[in-house]
């Protein structure tokens, strides 16, 4: 049986350009894009048409796997709420970012993720997610029980790959980590004891102990983990991301082990170094949102300007996505296809998902109804493979 759908009267924005007119979908293709005036179809009333975004760094579902500290949540319920959210951002492709590697018994990070795998496993073969989602494996180098944490989410790469709506949940991609205190996003210590403290609970003598046994921790453990996690995703294909380099020496490190994507650069000289590489530059919408990094590093509108910006990630806030985009049309000058190509073309790209990130006839009709509010986006619906999930 063909499904088809037609969207109206739409502001479509294109790779390049933005048009007003019509898209035609048929089995959850985009089948044509035509211009100018139409009676048929679903009638958008001049309202942005936009690529459904593409999320590859989200901590959303961790924020609800543990909404405080010591809190754990039911995996199922997280799971459900965190794609609820996801969706109504607009976001159709997600790669859930799971940290593994923690000596705090109290952290979600240092525990088995048995439960939240069996999660992703059910609901993807009752196919009741609202997003596509796939797994993003954030590796703590220096962290003891790092492999042994890491084992599950192996073996979900065991077997080959396959497309269709039983798709089997594998890991996407690696990020490598290291939050030694004074080193890379924590250079600064006093940023360091605010986040620990802060976000985490951690008593200030909790916060102390662990930035005196963190040296010795990373001089045992960062290097061979590294290795480990370099062969592992060459063996199996899997793209790998750097993080938080703030030095020309991080970045070329990750050149010299293949790496290809620097996660949230944290000073310009990396960041120019990372372009000189060519890899592509990943930095946080909450960054373009608030004006600036929380953490005191480099600003990713500074970075924008400066044409070292390639894709951006909604870290911490789903709705920073969208609306970081739109921000840098104000903050960077940028066009907003342009703009709109950072959360959708760019990172699909990067992670070789050629069947989306744009609206071209051929790919799949990941779309997204966009009224502005001003500044503000509101999203208005939401289609993923044509069918309308928000």
């Amino acid at each position: 049986m063909t499904n088809s759908l037609t969207l109206r009267n739409a502001k479509i924005v294109l790779a390049d350009e933005i048009i007003h007119g019509s898209v035609q979908i048929k089995d959850g293709l985009i089948v044509d894009i035509t211009s100018g005036p139409s009676n048929f179809g679903v009638d958008f009333d001049g309202d942005l048409l936009i690529p459904g975004l593409v999320e590859i760094h989200t901590d959303n579902l961790e924020r609800h796997l543990m909404p405080r500290p010591k809190v754990r949540w039911p995996a199922m319920a997280a799971l459900l709420s965190h794609d609820a959210e996801i969706a109504a951002a607009g976001i159709t492709t997600v790669f859930d970012a799971l940290g593994i590697g923690d000596g705090d018994a109290d952290g979600l990070r240092g525990g088995g993720m048995d439960e939240i795998l069996s999660a992703l496993e059910q609901t993807q073969h009752h196919q009741v997610l609202r997003a596509d989602h796939h797994l993003h494996i954030r590796c703590e180098l220096p962290a003891p029980n790092t492999l042994e944490l890491f084992q599950p989410f192996a073996a979900l790469n065991r077997t080959p790959s396959s497309d269709g709506p039983h798709r089997a949940i594998r890991v996407g991609l690696l990020s490598l980590m290291d939050h030694t205190p004074g080193q890379r996003q924590w250079s600064e210590i006093a940023h360091a004891r605010t986040y620990f403290t802060g976000k985490k609970g951690w008593s200030l003598e909790k916060f102390e102990r662990h930035v005196a046994e963190a040296p010795e921790t990373q001089s045992r453990y960062a290097r061979p983990h590294r290795s480990h996690f370099i062969a592992w995703a060459r063996e199996h294909g899997v793209p790998v991301a750097s993080h938080d380099d703030t030095t020309p020496e991080h970045v070329a490190e990750a050149v010299a082990d293949g790496i290809r994507i620097s996660e949230f650069p944290t000073t310009l000289a990396a960041a120019q170094a990372a372009r000189s590489a060519r890899m592509l530059i990943v930095m946080g919408g909450p960054n373009v949102v608030r004006g600036g990094s929380h953490s005191g590093n480099v600003a990713a509108a500074d970075l924008a300007r400066a044409k070292l910006l390639d894709a951006l990630s909604s870290d911490y806030v789903p709705g920073s996505l969208m609306l970081g985009a739109l921000r840098l049309v104000d903050e960077a000058g940028w066009s907003l296809p342009e703009a709109l190509c950072t959360v959708s073309l760019k990172p699909a790209q990067a992670l070789g998902l050629n069947d989306r990130g744009m609206i071209a006839p051929g790919l799949r009709a990941d779309l997204v109804r966009v009224h502005r509010l001003g500044p503000q986006p509101a999203v208005r619906a939401v289609w993923r493979h044509g069918q309308r999930v928000c």
